[in-house]
């Protein structure tokens, strides 16, 4: 039973987000996501996002007991963070978002791995159980997939007996996700994913294999089930951006390739692009060709594999551009194209302890704003594990990423 105090709480969240969704700041800033997404060249977008440091932001602005009514709180408090405390350009929706209950399982074996006795650490290490690829190949199954209707139904009656009036509740879908690098990496250790591409090269292709295959039955049947969406403005494309585009179908989805994807191999980052595109591309090129739009990468580096590899795609309207990249070498090959240069930058200008440095953020960014010029731009600055629980240190910080556009971007 939900007490008055929760769903008084709820019920001034959603209030508060349609006062956003029908401000004129947030028509403002649907203009530049639009705008970006008819590939004008005009007002780049720029956030700072928070999904390191949501004890910061998000956790510690909890009041709500009953545990269903805390689960609508965490997602109304996270969709407002950006524009309430850093005055970024996150795109506020008018209305509240819930997704069919999915989920999709690779390989049937857990991962194990040893965190640190320190709450705050974001690391952990992993223990391997899958030693050696070749004779422990048996203990992988392929994976699983299912929806919970009842689960999916429940969630949008919750929220719309708690807010509806205020807030309307609709079914939206995110993008659609093939990682599998990332999930046989957390059974087998990097070291031992290295050592397969030389020690047991047929039979790291056959993994390979099984989990692209995994996906594309997934596929299948979201098809067959019906359960795709428009995937559209305000829709979540992964890594932490919007599906704002004019080209997918906005009405309905009735295949995949009417929505966005998205990929990523920032675990192959160190290996050369002649084993990228032996152990990896192949596999990804299966599953791009299954959706109408894509968003690529993670931090890895996507200069050394774009000319052979992620140009092909034709598809393709994010790429991921992180430090570890020659981003002058990345703004010339997506120069003038209708690929987006997202932009994700240095993140210890604000995460160092004491003063910001301003001077060197300044100086930073400036490089980024010289490479990303002529290209569609959008900046997210992600691998931000605190603020110190110092809202102004993030506003301000979102404020010199904009004051450094203005004045180093070119369009």
């Amino acid at each position: 039973m939900v007490s008055v105090k929760d769903r008084n709480r709820l019920r001034a969240l959603a209030n508060m987000r349609m006062e956003y969704a029908k401000s004129a700041e947030n028509n403002r800033i649907l203009k530049m996501w639009h705008a970006l997404a008819e590939g004008k060249r005009e007002t780049p977008t720029v956030r700072l996002l928070f999904s390191n440091f949501n004890d910061e932001v998000v956790d510690n602005r909890l009041v709500c007991e009953d545990a269903k009514a805390r689960s609508l709180e965490r997602q109304l408090v996270s969709s407002l963070v950006g524009r309430e405390l850093f005055h970024d350009d996150t795109p506020i929706s008018p209305y509240f978002p819930v997704s069919w209950s999915t989920h999709v399982r690779l390989f049937g074996i857990d991962p194990v791995r040893r965190h640190s006795v320190d709450p705050k650490a974001k690391g952990f290490h992993i223990e391997p159980v899958i030693e050696d690829l070749e004779s422990d190949f048996e203990k992988l199954k392929g994976g699983c997939f299912s929806v919970d209707r009842e689960d999916t139904d429940a969630k949008i009656a919750f929220a719309d007996e708690m807010f509806g009036d205020i807030l309307p509740v609709k079914m939206t879908m995110g993008s659609l996700t093939g990682a599998i690098t990332n999930p046989l990496v957390q059974l087998m250790g990097m070291e031992n994913y290295y050592l397969a591409m030389y020690d047991t090269p047929d039979a790291l292709h056959a993994l390979m294999d099984m989990a692209t295959k995994l996906f594309e039955d997934f596929y299948d049947f979201l098809e067959k089930e019906r359960l795709l969406l428009p995937t559209h403005d305000f829709s979540y494309v992964a890594q932490e951006s919007f599906a704002f585009n004019s080209e997918l179908p906005r009405d309905k989805a009735e295949t995949t390739r009417d929505v966005w994807g998205f990929l990523e191999s920032q675990e192959t980052t160190a290996v050369s692009k002649e084993m990228f595109g032996e152990f990896v591309f192949p596999y990804q090129d299966r599953l791009v060709r299954r959706y109408g739009l894509l968003s690529y990468g993670c931090c890895e580096r996507v200069d050394a594999i774009w000319p052979d590899y992620l140009s092909k795609w034709k598809n393709l309207r994010k790429l991921s551009v992180s430090p570890f990249n020659n981003e002058m070498l990345v703004g010339e090959y997506l120069r003038g194209s209708n690929v987006v240069y997202y932009s994700k930058p240095r993140a210890e200008y604000v995460t160092n302890p004491g003063p910001m440095d301003e001077n060197a953020l300044r100086k930073s960014f400036k490089n980024v704003c010289e490479a990303a010029s002529g290209c569609l731009f959008e900046v997210a600055q992600r691998e931000v594990g605190t603020i110190f629980g110092d809202y102004a240190r993030g506003k301000r910080y979102v404020e010199i990423l904009k004051e450094c556009i203005d004045r180093y971007w070119k369009p």
